[in-house]
Protein backbone atom coordinates (compact mmCIF):
# COMPACT_ATOMS: atom_id res chain seq x y z
CA UNK A 1 0.00 0.00 0.00
CA UNK A 2 1.26 3.46 -0.89
CA UNK A 3 1.30 6.49 1.38
CA UNK A 4 -1.68 8.64 0.41
CA UNK A 5 -4.16 10.87 2.22
CA UNK A 6 -5.87 9.13 5.17
CA UNK A 7 -3.30 6.38 5.57
CA UNK A 8 -1.52 5.72 8.85
CA UNK A 9 2.23 5.82 8.35
CA UNK A 10 4.89 4.32 10.63
CA UNK A 11 8.48 5.24 9.92
CA UNK A 12 11.91 5.45 11.45
CA UNK A 13 14.17 8.37 10.66
CA UNK A 14 17.24 10.37 11.57
CA UNK A 15 16.94 14.16 11.51
CA UNK A 16 20.17 16.10 11.10
CA UNK A 17 20.78 19.81 11.09
CA UNK A 18 21.94 21.31 7.75
CA UNK A 19 22.88 18.20 5.73
CA UNK A 20 23.77 14.50 5.83
CA UNK A 21 26.92 15.31 7.82
CA UNK A 22 25.15 17.59 10.30
CA UNK A 23 24.49 17.07 13.99
CA UNK A 24 21.76 14.56 14.85
CA UNK A 25 18.75 16.43 16.23
CA UNK A 26 16.29 13.54 16.57
CA UNK A 27 16.14 9.85 15.83
CA UNK A 28 13.40 7.23 15.89
CA UNK A 29 13.90 3.51 15.53
CA UNK A 30 11.80 0.73 14.02
CA UNK A 31 10.87 -0.48 17.52
CA UNK A 32 9.54 2.95 18.47
CA UNK A 33 8.57 4.60 15.17
CA UNK A 34 6.91 7.87 14.35
CA UNK A 35 3.24 7.05 13.63
CA UNK A 36 0.92 9.64 12.10
CA UNK A 37 -2.19 10.12 10.00
CA UNK A 38 -0.93 11.23 6.60
CA UNK A 39 -2.50 14.29 4.98
CA UNK A 40 -4.16 15.57 8.13
CA UNK A 41 -1.89 18.52 8.89
CA UNK A 42 0.07 16.86 11.69
CA UNK A 43 3.39 16.99 9.88
CA UNK A 44 5.19 19.67 7.90
CA UNK A 45 3.57 19.81 4.44
CA UNK A 46 6.89 19.44 2.58
CA UNK A 47 7.84 16.50 4.84
CA UNK A 48 4.65 14.72 3.77
CA UNK A 49 5.17 15.71 0.15
CA UNK A 50 8.49 13.81 0.12
CA UNK A 51 6.81 10.69 1.52
CA UNK A 52 3.86 10.70 -0.87
CA UNK A 53 3.38 7.31 -2.65
CA UNK A 54 6.20 5.53 -0.78
CA UNK A 55 5.47 2.00 0.47
CA UNK A 56 6.51 -0.12 3.46
CA UNK A 57 10.20 -0.94 3.10
CA UNK A 58 11.00 2.14 1.01
CA UNK A 59 13.91 4.28 2.15
CA UNK A 60 13.93 8.06 1.90
CA UNK A 61 16.36 10.93 2.11
CA UNK A 62 15.52 14.60 1.62
CA UNK A 63 16.34 18.07 2.85
CA UNK A 64 13.90 20.81 3.85
CA UNK A 65 14.94 24.46 3.77
CA UNK A 66 14.01 26.55 6.77
CA UNK A 67 11.22 28.11 4.66
CA UNK A 68 9.77 24.61 4.07
CA UNK A 69 10.21 23.64 7.73
CA UNK A 70 9.82 26.03 10.67
CA UNK A 71 10.66 29.29 8.93
CA UNK A 72 13.39 31.80 9.56
CA UNK A 73 14.06 33.19 13.01
CA UNK A 74 11.59 36.03 13.64
CA UNK A 75 13.30 38.75 15.69
CA UNK A 76 9.85 39.98 16.79
CA UNK A 77 9.31 36.64 18.54
CA UNK A 78 12.22 37.41 20.88
CA UNK A 79 10.87 39.69 23.58
CA UNK A 80 11.67 41.06 27.01
CA UNK A 81 9.11 40.22 29.66
CA UNK A 82 8.88 41.85 33.05
CA UNK A 83 10.57 39.53 35.52
CA UNK A 84 7.68 39.92 37.95
CA UNK A 85 5.37 37.78 35.75
CA UNK A 86 7.53 34.78 36.68
CA UNK A 87 6.89 35.23 40.40
CA UNK A 88 5.12 32.49 42.28
CA UNK A 89 4.05 33.40 45.80
CA UNK A 90 6.19 36.54 45.58
CA UNK A 91 9.37 34.64 44.69
CA UNK A 92 11.22 33.89 41.49
CA UNK A 93 12.53 30.39 40.93
CA UNK A 94 16.01 30.99 39.55
CA UNK A 95 16.22 27.37 38.32
CA UNK A 96 13.13 27.94 36.18
CA UNK A 97 14.74 31.02 34.62
CA UNK A 98 17.97 29.23 33.71
CA UNK A 99 19.17 30.13 30.23
CA UNK A 100 17.97 27.53 27.73
CA UNK A 101 14.96 26.41 29.77
CA UNK A 102 11.70 26.10 27.86
CA UNK A 103 8.74 27.54 29.73
CA UNK A 104 5.10 26.98 28.73
CA UNK A 105 3.24 30.28 28.64
CA UNK A 106 0.03 31.84 27.29
CA UNK A 107 -0.27 34.89 25.09
CA UNK A 108 -2.85 37.64 25.67
CA UNK A 109 -5.45 35.62 23.70
CA UNK A 110 -4.89 32.50 25.83
CA UNK A 111 -2.92 30.53 23.21
CA UNK A 112 -0.25 28.17 24.55
CA UNK A 113 3.33 29.07 23.61
CA UNK A 114 6.71 27.58 24.38
CA UNK A 115 9.33 30.18 25.22
CA UNK A 116 13.05 29.62 25.66
CA UNK A 117 14.89 31.69 28.24
CA UNK A 118 17.61 33.63 26.40
CA UNK A 119 18.84 35.94 29.17
CA UNK A 120 17.85 37.25 32.57
CA UNK A 121 18.69 40.60 34.14
CA UNK A 122 17.49 42.53 37.17
CA UNK A 123 14.13 43.57 35.68
CA UNK A 124 13.51 41.52 32.54
CA UNK A 125 13.64 38.02 31.10
CA UNK A 126 14.39 37.77 27.38
CA UNK A 127 12.30 34.96 25.88
CA UNK A 128 12.49 33.44 22.40
CA UNK A 129 9.12 32.20 21.12
CA UNK A 130 10.45 30.95 17.77
CA UNK A 131 10.20 27.22 17.12
CA UNK A 132 13.47 25.65 18.37
CA UNK A 133 14.27 24.56 14.80
CA UNK A 134 13.46 27.93 13.18
CA UNK A 135 16.20 29.06 10.84
CA UNK A 136 17.52 25.52 10.35
CA UNK A 137 17.79 23.34 7.27
CA UNK A 138 16.50 19.85 8.13
CA UNK A 139 17.96 16.69 6.58
CA UNK A 140 15.93 13.48 6.94
CA UNK A 141 16.94 9.90 6.18
CA UNK A 142 14.74 6.96 7.07
CA UNK A 143 12.60 4.01 6.18
CA UNK A 144 8.86 3.47 5.89
CA UNK A 145 7.94 0.62 8.24
CA UNK A 146 4.19 0.30 7.66
CA UNK A 147 1.38 1.94 5.71
CA UNK A 148 -2.25 1.08 6.41
CA UNK A 149 -5.68 2.50 5.81
CA UNK A 150 -6.85 4.70 8.68
CA UNK A 151 -9.89 3.51 10.59
CA UNK A 152 -13.10 5.56 10.66
CA UNK A 153 -12.37 6.38 14.30
CA UNK A 154 -8.87 7.64 13.46
CA UNK A 155 -10.27 9.79 10.66
CA UNK A 156 -12.96 11.27 12.91
CA UNK A 157 -10.40 11.97 15.68
CA UNK A 158 -7.80 13.31 13.25
CA UNK A 159 -4.88 11.16 14.45
CA UNK A 160 -3.51 7.61 14.46
CA UNK A 161 -4.43 5.26 17.29
CA UNK A 162 -2.70 2.20 18.71
CA UNK A 163 0.98 1.33 18.97
CA UNK A 164 3.03 4.43 18.30
CA UNK A 165 -0.10 6.55 17.81
CA UNK A 166 -2.48 8.28 20.20
CA UNK A 167 -4.08 6.40 23.09
CA UNK A 168 -7.43 7.37 24.62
Amino acid sequence: MQITKNTVVSLSYVLKRDNAQGDIVEETRAGDPLVFLYGNGQMLPKFEEHLNTLKAGDKFEFTLTSDDAYGEVDDEAIIDLDKSIFEVDGKIDSEMLAIGNVIPMRDDQGHMLQGTVVSVNKDFVRMDFNHPMAGNVLHFTGKVIEVRTATDEELSHGHAHGAGGHHH
